[in-house]
């Protein structure tokens, strides 16, 4: 069935599906990704699908710089994404020196990662089922606003926070199993996004509240993917940028629709990872 996918990619250079926008509201939208205290809804704006085309990335030469994202051949030394401690140890010193390499900052901090293990049915929005681990995001977003940018800044680096003058916040995705024939990741060309799209949002966790943007559909919204993408392959994002034009790549997993019905659920790491510039 893996080649018979390949075979339709190589001649659908043009995906047509849906992806869910933020709808507009005059509320600041929020999220609980775990039970709201005193009975309050999980979520308090509406949403909609929004018919998009997503093109094969594969077929263009992409940048950080110009549309905020690209694609490294990166194998990986790592064999257990299971091992939380393994992931530290290991993988985060490789992704951080494949960061410096493709960005040219001088200093690179990853902070954080996750594992995702895709759940059936459609993506979720933020990719959390209950007593799940996190599965695909489905809903179009981007991690970190200015503001939440800003304090990650000064967690990592504290008062030497104030002598920065340019950073900014990469993703790093790759799959850990198979290649990605379901629910692959479609990126957003940082150039396509108007800054009335933004939506400041909140995401409330057990133990700390998270703030991103949510996208207002946008019909200039240019959407592409990498088919197929393979474990030795790592998708690196702008998650924000202070300085650069490309400054947030939005991002959500979609449903592909020639998707073999036997291809293994997508599980997929992602690297968070601080760039700071001299």
């Amino acid at each position: 069935m893996g080649s018979t996918y390949t075979t339709e990619q190589a001649m659908t250079p043009a995906i047509a599906t849906t992806l869910e926008y933020l709808c507009p509201t005059s509320q600041r939208p929020h999220t609980w990704m775990c039970p709201p205290p005193d009975g309050q809804p999980v979520e308090n704006a509406d949403y909609v699908r929004k018919p998009v085309t997503i093109h094969d990335a594969r077929a263009a030469a992409t940048s950080l710089e110009r549309e905020g994202y690209t694609l490294r051949h990166a194998p990986t030394a790592l064999d257990d994404f299971q091992n939380k401690s393994d992931i530290v140890r290991r993988y985060y010193p490789e992704m951080a020196q494949l960061a410096l390499s493709v960005s040219g900052a001088s200093a690179a901090f990853v902070f954080d990662h996750l594992v995702r293990e895709r759940q059936p049915g459609p993506p979720q929005a933020f990719g959390r089922i209950q007593g799940h681990r996190p599965g695909a995001a489905g809903r179009v977003h981007c991690d970190f606003t200015a503001a939440s940018a800003q304090r990650r800044l000064t967690l990592e680096l504290g008062p030497r926070a104030v002598q920065v003058r340019r950073y900014a916040i990469l993703n790093l995705w790759r799959s850990t199993r198979h290649p990605v024939l379901d629910a692959p990741l479609a990126m957003c060309d940082a150039r396509s996004v108007a800054a009335g799209d933004l939506v400041a949002s909140d995401i409330h966790y057990p133990d700390r509240t998270g703030e991103i943007y949510q996208l207002l559909h946008n019909p200039a919204h240019a959407w592409s993917y990498f088919p197929a993408m393979t474990r030795d392959e790592v998708l690196i994002f702008k998650q924000f940028d202070s300085a650069a034009a490309a400054c947030h790549t939005p991002h959500a997993a979609f449903e592909h629709p020639f998707t073999p019905p036997d291809a293994p659920p997508r599980v997929s790491i992602e690297i968070r990872c601080l760039l700071i510039y001299a």
